[in-house]
């Protein structure tokens, strides 16, 4: 459509390709790169040694990517790291150090069951594009980031607390410490994920944000039974504000099983909206740009979370679990019926809003098995046959309700989001 963003899948030949995916996809103000294995461009085949050869092949890659779209590593608003083994966080940061020498994205770093072709470790990325994807319009190409650390949460020299890129804010996961002393909370899952929460609530009052602004939260879990005692704990967070209560309103939403850096029970990831925007756009921007959470009966519902988050040009689904909606228990059958379910879901969810699988810019997929991996994609490749959108790979110890598949979604949003009249 003239006038409007649309979605731009690209591919260099220089890093690893995958007939799934794209590599990095556009859309508006954003890049969601795929995540990144420590694979050789040339070979196909990982690197070899161990986890410093790993990780320097995965930034590699990444930073490959985004110069072959003309942007550099300055541009990442976010990072996401994956690793099987927590005894590596600490080589992974020796490396990571040596490509972010200055400034430091927003970040994620979780410890996973399995990755993809027995890799140790893997690394996506989420960048800024100022000039947009309006075709032959380049856009505000002077937008600049906003990065803001606040000393009421916990402060790292490997990353910072929030990134802002026009209308949105990444925040970097929260663990369960106490930013006075550094160190962990003291209890159990319980007061672990109360610490998360207000970490993340203290980030955003840092920068005059209400903790109903998240669009998006992440939980990752060590152990998945402690779900229903962190769901206590989250409900006494959201919703948060008068009017937010009065309509309901709780932010998508994705659980999985991994653990966390220092041995925590918990850890809390959030994206959030930015109606401010960031320099040159004008504050008073942020007055036309509202938040709309919806639900259809045609797929799963939870009560404590919204199907999809529309904010600006985005909107963020909630993780999709392989439940008949009209029942509310799992489909019979293996990996590849749990796909389609999760699958037809997400086809139903983004039809409810008038858009198409074509406006899907990220898939993230989690599996309790890898070895499963050859039957989702025969029904993956159904649903998205030219593999455009960028995508994300994972094997995780459990997923909720027992499911051996779950996936959320990022989905472009050309229209926007202003005040419905």
């Amino acid at each position: 459509m003239t006038g409007y963003n649309e979605v731009l899948a690209r591919n260099t030949e220089s890093a690893p390709r995958n007939s799934s995916s794209s590599q990095t996809v556009a859309f508006s103000h954003y890049n969601n790169l795929s995540a990144q294995l420590p694979i050789d461009p040339a070979t196909g085949e990982l690197v070899e040694g161990g986890v410093r050869e790993q990780a320097e092949q995965c930034l590699t890659n990444i930073r490959t990517v985004v110069e072959s779209i003309g942007h550099t590593m300055e541009d990442v608003v976010r990072l996401g790291v994956f690793l099987t083994d927590p005894a590596d966080l600490g080589t992974f940061n020796d490396v990571y150090t040596t490509v972010f020498t200055d400034y430091v994205p927003a970040r994620t770093s979780v410890v996973v069951d399995a990755l993809p072709m027995g890799a140790m470790i893997q690394v996506e990325a989420v960048l800024s594009n100022g000039e947009g994807t309006i075709p032959d319009a380049p856009q505000a190409g002077d937008l600049v980031k906003v990065t803001h650390d606040t000393a009421n949460a916990p402060v790292s020299a490997l990353s910072t607390q929030t990134v802002a890129f026009s209308h949105y804010n990444h925040l970097s996961a929260q663990l369960p410490n106490d930013p006075a002393t550094g160190d962990l909370v003291v209890g159990g899952v319980t007061e672990q994920a109360a610490q998360c929460l207000r970490n993340v609530k203290a980030i955003l009052e840092g920068i005059d944000v209400p903790l109903d602004d998240i669009v998006k939260v992440t939980v990752f879990l060590a152990d998945l039974s402690d779900l229903e005692v962190f769901d206590k704990v989250y409900s006494t967070f959201f919703p948060d504000s008068a009017i937010a209560r009065s309509v309901g309103y709780l932010p998508a939403r994705t659980v999985v099983e991994a653990r966390a850096p220092m041995g925590a029970l918990v850890q809390v990831e959030a994206v959030v909206s930015h109606g401010d925007g960031t320099p040159p756009q004008e504050v008073e921007d942020r007055h036309g740009i509202v938040i709309w959470a919806r639900n259809t009966d045609d797929a799963p519902k939870n009560p404590l979370s919204t199907q999809t988050v529309a904010f600006s040009h985005y909107n963020n689904l909630s993780a999709l679990l392989p439940v008949d909606p009209a029942t509310g228990e799992l489909v019979d059958g293996g990996a590849a019926e749990q796909a389609e379910r999760c699958l037809a879901s997400m086809k139903a969810i983004v039809e409810s809003i008038d858009h198409s699988l074509a406006d899907v810019v990220k898939v993230n997929l989690f599996l309790t098995d890898l070895d499963d991996m050859d039957d989702v994609e025969a029904v993956y490749a159904a649903y998205f046959p030219n593999g455009t959108p960028a995508r994300r790979t994972v094997g995780v110890t459990a997923l909720p309700l027992g499911a051996r598949v779950q996936m959320d979604a990022i989905v472009s949003n050309a229209e926007g989001t202003p005040p419905r009249i």
